[in-house]
């Protein structure tokens, strides 16, 4: 899909909204996925693509670049056509489903830092978000910097990215699977998470049983009191 510098913007302002805030990870988020989009010779998702699932995007990480993925591209994980590997690398790759060729689009945050995030947006960084110490003020600086630094990410050349086409082994389709209701909280649960105790339904939560969750830090197992 092609693009230039304003259409980029363009998404950036939409995705202030979805995020929350301007980040320069968004704003990778987002010129990644033009990059792939357009290397792929596709566009952003519409009616078809969504319903068949025939483009799939995967992303490797649960950050703000994940954001900007999902505005840039259409592809969310409510409409099944985004896909999470748990891998923690800052990476999207782009496929199409009839024959699982894609590009992946990685950047190396190490380099990106040391080359175009002045010293004070680190140190505000840590102290704001790694450390959750920032004041008032500290936020407001962070804010701003981060907002000016995420639109300056837009200009970066593809050539800072590392672009590669591959083939993606062949993914299976969500599957349309039917509710019952559990036993004990009288909720509807999707068949394929319910548990048979006595011949009876129960979600995972009333049957005291562990489930996975996906949190800041990745797919986790969740442990649950037994009702």
């Amino acid at each position: 899909m092609p693009y230039d510098e304003s259409l980029l913007r363009d998404f950036l302002d939409k995705a202030r909204f979805f995020h929350g805030h301007v980040c320069p990870f968004v704003a990778l988020g987002i010129k990644a996925s033009f990059v792939a989009m357009d290397r792929l010779g596709v566009g952003r998702l519409g009616f078809d693509e969504s319903v068949g699932e025939s483009i799939l995007a995967i992303v490797e990480c649960n950050n703000c670049f994940t954001d900007g993925v999902q505005v840039a591209t259409g592809y969310t994980l409510g409409n099944n056509c985004l896909l999470y590997f748990d891998l923690g690398k800052v990476a999207l790759t782009i496929v199409k489903g009839s024959t699982w060729d894609g590009v992946r689009v990685y950047i190396d945050s190490q380099m990106l830092k040391k080359e175009y995030f002045p010293e004070e947006a680190l140190r505000l960084f840590r102290k704001v978000v790694a450390m959750r110490k920032g004041s008032k003020k500290d936020k407001e600086m962070l804010s701003q910097i981060w907002e000016k630094l995420g639109y300056e990410m837009l200009k970066i050349p593809e050539n800072k990215f590392k672009i590669d086409k591959v083939n993606v082994p062949p993914i299976e389709k969500a599957p349309i699977v039917k509710s019952v209701r559990c036993e004990s909280c009288k909720e509807l649960v999707m068949e394929t998470r319910a548990v048979r105790i006595s011949g009876k339904n129960y979600c995972l939560k009333c049957a005291g049983m562990r489930y996975r969750a996906l949190i800041g830090r990745g797919i986790v197992e969740m442990e649950t009191d037994k009702q």
